[in-house]
């Protein structure tokens, strides 16, 4: 089973190498990535968790592209004092794309190519004993610069984990919604599931209902 993402598809040299660039055609009108200290903290509504479900998704099906989604210019209202708003950016580890270029790189992009790509619309059944192996070797890794999140990782980890979105889109409406239900929904990519390699950060993914223009 798959999901077709409209997007927009990019391309741009650098030197001696052209690289390609996706983005989603319509970026989440109701997300935000905030850098806050200690953890990274993404906060959606069910249709941009949807989204980033299927973009992490393509991020697994697309080794030689970099999936650009835009966040900060969302129009969401200002984050908490000292948060940092990020965008973010998903690609193969192949790739060997380095991050001090993405500024360069994003200011050669033109309007794109609109498309329409397929990405798997479910994940694979998880092995976790093979997670804590000492050879295994499928962890993202995170870099920040030009106010962009980079995450980098294998198919498979991409693949893998596509669902912690799905989750919180599946359940996050019903559980705020629910009077009886206390706390807030959320998932999270952490270190605890051998999702992560070093000098990486818990990434924790937050339903939320309640934006400046009104329920979702």
């Amino acid at each position: 089973m798959h999901v077709h993402l409209p997007v927009t598809v990019h391309q741009a040299r650098l030197g001696p190498r052209e690289f390609q660039v996706v983005r989603p055609a319509r970026p989440p009108r109701r997300a935000l990535l905030l850098d806050e200290g200690p953890y990274l903290n993404a906060y959606v509504d069910d249709g941009a968790a949807r989204l980033l479900a299927g973009l992490w998704s393509l991020a697994a099906t697309s080794p030689r592209s970099l999936i650009h989604v835009p966040l900060r210019p969302t129009g969401v209202g200002s984050p908490e004092p000292g948060a940092r708003p990020l965008d973010l950016v998903l690609l193969h580890h192949s790739l060997q794309f380095a991050p001090s270029r993405w500024k360069e790189l994003r200011g050669l992009l033109g309007p794109g190519r609109r498309r329409s790509l397929s990405a798997p619309a479910s994940e694979p059944e998880v092995d976790y004993e093979a997670l804590h192996h000492a050879e295994n070797r499928d962890h993202f890794h995170q870099h920040l610069h030009a106010e962009t999140l980079f995450v980098t990782g294998s198919a498979k980890v991409f693949r893998e984990t596509a669902g912690a979105f799905r989750e919180v889109a599946r359940h996050g409406p019903a559980h705020v919604r629910d009077t009886t239900r206390l706390g807030h929904y959320c998932a999270r990519l952490h270190s605890g599931d051998m999702r992560t390699g070093t000098r990486t950060r818990e990434i924790h993914i937050e339903y939320t209902d309640s934006w400046p223009d009104g329920p979702a």
